[in-house]
Parts: structure tokens; sequence; C-alpha cells
């Protein structure tokens, strides 16, 4: 019988990229202040960051559409058509470096766990 189509089995040790029970307990300010770098920070604030990133994009399109419609109505229109293509563009770019800077440190949290 062909395992084709078959999903494969989880890897030891839990799913890949979940924190361990160690880093759990040690905590977000366990962690940030581990001198000796033991414990990884970036997959517990990296969500935060994305909201942050997110929210302060909005704003600065809100801020920059009303000081555009405050020159001119023209400019405004301008901003309010294409303010949001550049904040998504801007989101994405900021999305894939984040996922970038986890998909490193997951990495070397596997390499880390290999015996």
């Amino acid at each position: 019988m062909s395992n084709y189509g078959s999903t494969p089995p989880p890897p030891p040790g839990g799913q890949p990229g979940s924190p361990s029970p160690q880093d759990q307990a040690k905590g977000f300010f366990g962690a940030l202040f581990d001198f000796g770098f033991n414990h990884f920070i970036t997959p517990m604030i990296v969500k935060f960051v994305y909201v942050l990133a997110t929210i302060a994009l909005v704003l600065g399109w809100l801020i920059f559409l009303i000081a555009a419609f405050s020159q001119s109505a023209g400019a405004g229109v301008v901003v309010l058509l294409l303010g949001p293509v550049g904040v998504v563009l801007y989101l994405a770019f900021i999305r894939m470096t984040l996922e970038f800077y986890l998909a490193i440190v997951r990495m070397s949290e596997d390499i880390h766990r290999r015996p």
C-alpha cells in the first residue's frame, strides 16, 4: 500500500515553531532580560508588532488624507484613492519582513533542538 497523499507524521518534540515548555515558563520579561540569549523573544512579539504597524499605517494615511484635503480637493481625492494601495503594499512588505525574521528564529530553534 502506498503512502502517497497521506500526511507525514509530526516531527518529534511537538509542532514546529511551537515554544517549548521551558520557553513558555520563561515568559516575555524573562526572555527580554535573558542576557545569555538562550530564549528567543521574536515569536512572542511578532503579532504585536504587526498589529502596531497596521494601526500606524492606517493612522498615518488618515493624517495624510486630512492634510491633503486641507490643501485642495484634488489632492485629497488622489490620496483617498491611491493611499490604500500604498498602505496595503507597505503592510505586505512589513508582513514579509516579519515572516522572514520569524522563519530564521524557527530554523534556529529547530537546529538547536537537534541531537
